[in-house]
Order: structure tokens, then C-alpha cells, then sequence
């Protein structure tokens, strides 16, 4: 099986970042177990970020030649 380098490069960053996004629920959840009030902002927070992590590793992904 021929995978190309860019396809490898892709999906070893998409996954990296989903497994920080997971880490950072994991930490969240242990920090604030009942996740009311402050555990809640934290993970919107979360939520919000790994959006916005994956919205910018598009863009960087897509403007590689």
C-alpha cells in the first residue's frame, strides 16, 4: 500500500490534536468532577479552543505545497 507523505503528515497531525484535545477533557474532568460552574467554563473553554486548533491546522495544512 502506497500512502503519500503529505496523507501521513495530515493524519498524524489531526490526530495528534484530537488526542491533546482528549488529554485536555481528561484533566478537566479530574480537576472538576462534578464540572458545575467553573468545570463548566473550563470545557467550553476546551471545546472552544480544539475548534479553533483545528480551524488553524486546516488552514496550515492546506497552504503546505
Amino acid at each position: 500500500m502506497d500512502v503519500e507523505r503529505e496523507a501521513v503528515i495530515e493524519a498524524l497531525v489531526s490526530t495528534a490534536a484530537v488526542g491533546v484535545f482528549v488529554v485536555l477533557i481528561v484533566a478537566i474532568g479530574v480537576v472538576f468532577p462534578s464540572l458545575a460552574g467553573q468545570g463548566a467554563f473550563a470545557l467550553i473553554g476546551a471545546i472552544a479552543l480544539f475548534v479553533l486548533t483545528m480551524a488553524g491546522v486546516g488552514y496550515w495544512l492546506s497552504g503546505r505545497k
